[in-house]
């Protein structure tokens, strides 16, 4: 019925083109009188206008291993998410397990795909707000629509962005009211992946000027239902990944003077996935086992205020946002024992965030180029942790005495709350000096403060359930022992990151550059530090925590545009010396997490973007990176406690690298077609170190490699005044490759692979 249903939606669609094209036979005129937001995206000569460096800049001229994608290009390859993005980025790769359970990997950066209580080694703004966060929580996968440019900064970013970009940052920049024009989008995808599970998105905007010149509002909405793919055939649920997502954002701008623009915006979104898309690899391929649904989700909530203010020389911004982010991660451990037992984790977190950035750039057009700045960074969470068993099973086995809590499940047999509380405060700047406008030096400076600090509330009970459960025969009542709050000690860091670079300009056609950045992650308490396993007291105690590391980056890079924009060339190699490394590790007795440091690693490799336009009507890009990334110094204590062995490769594939080439061509005077092919390649690699934290000399029975892939998808689109029609199939042949493995041993399902083949129409009108 599903497969009728879009065919029959398909044939209304092509059938209804003609008759929309007839109604409207040319789209809305560009116009120059738009908002500052806005205009940044593409100038006319063909050049493209970054923000990447914190004041707006030649792409070609930023320092920086940048990649930028604006709506129209993400709209075209269908990139609605963090997976399309990584496909496309030279150097990049996105570790996604599943819906909100993301974590990006630039230049060979990674011990592993998930980095369990660890800070991302890439940050991701949304705007102004870092959404990044440590590796076991969610992180929201945001629908792309109706922004303005993604940025993708590679390398350390330490003294514009802080800790956590320690190998690059990710920036999506929403769009600003239009205050000239009134405007309009509707945006519909229907999808088909597989024989059975119907994908559905739905995007809308609405741009209407109040006062024109002075006030406008922009209002975004967006929902989507995708269809699971997979069985889970310990809940017995078919399609049981099933994906529904909803949310919006209301900008309004005003600009009463020249010099002043103010812009509030309120964004909300929620995604939530019915459940984990890891696989089970001795399963059928499109199977995965647990008891219950394991869920990632997520709801964002934010409120910001950005004002600009142009001064005599330079511009003033602050930007304030305030938002909280509730999630769930709830998760199936029974595999940890082989699911002789239910053993669950239901967690909730709750965050309030508050974040303040306040910036002072110099305009341009002198031989000096500056900017200055403060930021501060003040998070919340509070985390309800409730362990389960199951009913059935306390019931076999004669358990009794667990408490009961209203709105807790009954099977719960350890049950207690913490909040963390973390701030961030620094001050920034960056310099430039232009010797000529063929030579020029940059320096930047960032020097900031961090803490964190954790506290188990005043409620809950644990149990002495996973021992008794153990213990053959063992029966009758539980011992319950209250939570004894109580306040850990803080994790506190000053650190000072530096950048300089120097650019030269053979040629207008070329400029170069040498870079020297460094980049660092916040230090890590652990929450059971000391702790003994109550399963196997033999086994290694848990550490205090692990201390910050520090990564200093070598980067030479070269930007050509010739022809007029007919060919663009970038071209990026890098040294990278990574120390004091924090790495995630496991108690194998109990799966307790926990974080300590390495000595160091170091990744080194070439990336690469080639844009060509041979004629008006083909366009040719090349993207790719070779990278070799690999522990070179390790103690024998460090092999014991973490799994490393001297000389293993970090989580990163030695290649990867995508091709497309479009075709455009008319149809008649008012409609224009395209066809596009675009392959991506991943190359394999190790997913986690290959011993066993605790027993050096024992290979990990979850040691496992990603598999090498190749993702072909196509497209073939028509549009006509306001509306575009396209078609496409992604993954062309099917590829069900392996793409990220879990590190931890107590999930039975351990690993991501690609979206089966979707044959789908994506249909857009706007005006």
């Amino acid at each position: 019925m599903k497969k009728e249903l879009y065919a029959s939606a398909s044939a209304i669609v092509l059938a209804f083109v003609p008759v929309a094209a007839q109604a409207q036979t040319a789209g809305p005129e560009t116009t120059e009188e738009q908002s500052t937001a806005a205009a940044v995206e593409e100038r006319p000569d063909g050049e493209i206008i970054v923000t990447a460096t914190r004041r707006n800049a030649r792409l070609q001229d930023v320092p920086v291993a940048v990649t930028a994608y604006s709506q129209a290009e993400l709209t075209t390859k269908g990139i609605v998410g963090y997976e399309g993005i990584a496909h496309e980025t030279p150097g990049v790769i996105v570790n996604r397990p599943s819906a909100n359970f993301n974590n990006f990997t630039a230049r060979g950066i990674a011990t592993n795909g998930y980095n369990a209580n660890l800070q991302g080694t890439v940050a991701i703004y949304i705007d102004e707000l870092p959404i990044s966060a440590n590796g076991n929580s969610t992180i929201l996968d945001p629908t792309l629509f109706d922004v303005e440019r993604v940025e993708f900064l590679r390398g350390p970013q330490g003294t514009l962005f802080g800790s956590g970009s320690l190998a690059g940052a990710m920036r999506i920049l929403t769009k600003s009211p239009n205050l000239s024009t009134t405007d309009y989008a509707l945006q519909g995808d229907f999808g088909l992946t597989g024989s059975d599970s119907f994908r559905q998105r739905y995007n809308g905007m609405v741009n209407v000027p109040l006062v024109e010149d002075k006030l406008g509002l922009r209002i975004v909405g967006f929902y989507r239902h995708e269809e699971g793919y997979l069985d889970n055939i310990g809940t017995g649920e078919h399609n049981s990944n099933t994906l529904e997502a909803w949310g919006g954002r209301a900008i309004l701008l005003w600009e009463p003077t020249d010099r002043l623009s103010l812009r509030f915006t309120a964004a909300h979104e929620d995604s939530y996935p019915e459940d984990s898309s890891l696989v089970s690899a001795p399963l059928e391929r499109e199977q995965r086992r647990s008891a219950l649904p394991d869920l990632f989700t997520a709801e964002l909530t934010t409120y910001n205020m950005t004002l600009d203010y142009q001064f005599d020389g330079a511009r003033l911004t602050s930007s304030t946002t305030a938002g909280t982010f509730d999630q769930r991660f709830f998760v199936d451990l029974a595999n940890t024992f082989a699911f002789a037992l239910p053993f669950r984790l239901d967690a909730l977190a709750y965050d309030d965030l508050f974040v303040q950035e306040t910036r002072l750039a110099s305009d341009a057009g002198g031989n000096w180029d500056w900017v200055i700045g403060s930021f501060y960074y003040y998070k919340r969470r509070d985390v309800d942790y409730i362990y389960r068993a199951s009913d059935a099973y306390l019931a076999s086995r004669g358990f009794t005495g667990l408490p009961t809590t209203p709105g807790i499940p009954s099977d719960t047999y350890n049950y207690f709350g913490i909040h963390t509380k973390a701030n961030e405060l620094a001050g920034f700047g960056e310099l430039t000096y232009r010797f000529s406008d063929k030579f020029w030096l940059t320096g930047g400076l960032r020097y900031g403060s961090t803490d964190a600090q954790t506290t188990t509330e005043n409620f809950g009970y644990n149990s002495n359930y996973l021992a008794r459960a153990l213990t053959p025969g063992a029966t009758g009542p539980l011992t319950i022992v209250p939570i004894v709050a109580g306040t850990g000690p803080k994790a506190k860091a000053d650190k000072l990151s530096y950048k300089v670079s120097a650019s030269f300009k053979p040629s207008p056609a070329l400029t170069t550059y040498a870079t020297v950045a460094t980049g660092f992650r916040t230090p890590i308490i652990n929450a059971r530090g000391g702790a003994v396993s109550l399963v196997d007291p033999t086994d290694i105690v848990i550490p205090a925590g692990a201390s910050s590391d520090k990564l200093t980056s070598y980067e030479l890079g070269l930007k050509g545009r010739w022809m007029e924009g007919a060919l663009t060339a970038n071209i990026a190699a890098y040294y990278i010396d990574w120390k004091n490394i924090q790495v995630q590790a496991n108690r194998v007795s109990d799966s307790i997490q926990f974080a300590t440091n390495i000595g160091g690693a170091v990744s080194k490799g070439v990336e690469f973007e080639v844009v060509a336009l041979p004629s008006d009507s083909v366009t040719l890009s090349f993207n790719g990176s070779f990278n070799d990334a690999n522990v070179n110094r390790l103690t024998p204590i460090e092999a014991a406690i973490s799994g490393a062995v001297d000389g293993a490769r970090l989580a990163s594939p030695k290649f990867q690298g995508a091709a497309t080439a479009r075709y455009n061509f008319d149809l008649s005077d008012t409609t224009r077609g395209f066809a596009s092919a675009t392959i991506a390649h991943v190359g394999s690699y190790p997913g986690m170190f290959p011993r066993v934290p605790g027993r050096p000399a024992q290979m990990s029975p979850t040691f496992a490699y990603t598999e090498s892939f190749e993702n072909v998808n196509l497209a073939l689109g028509i549009t006509r005044g306001p509306l575009a029609v396209t078609a496409y199939v992604e993954n062309l042949f099917d590829d069900h490759s392996i793409t990220y493995v879990h590190p931890e041993a107590f999930l039975a399902s351990r690993f991501g692979m690609l979206r089966p083949r979707t044959v789908g129409i994506r249909i857009g009108y706007s005006l």
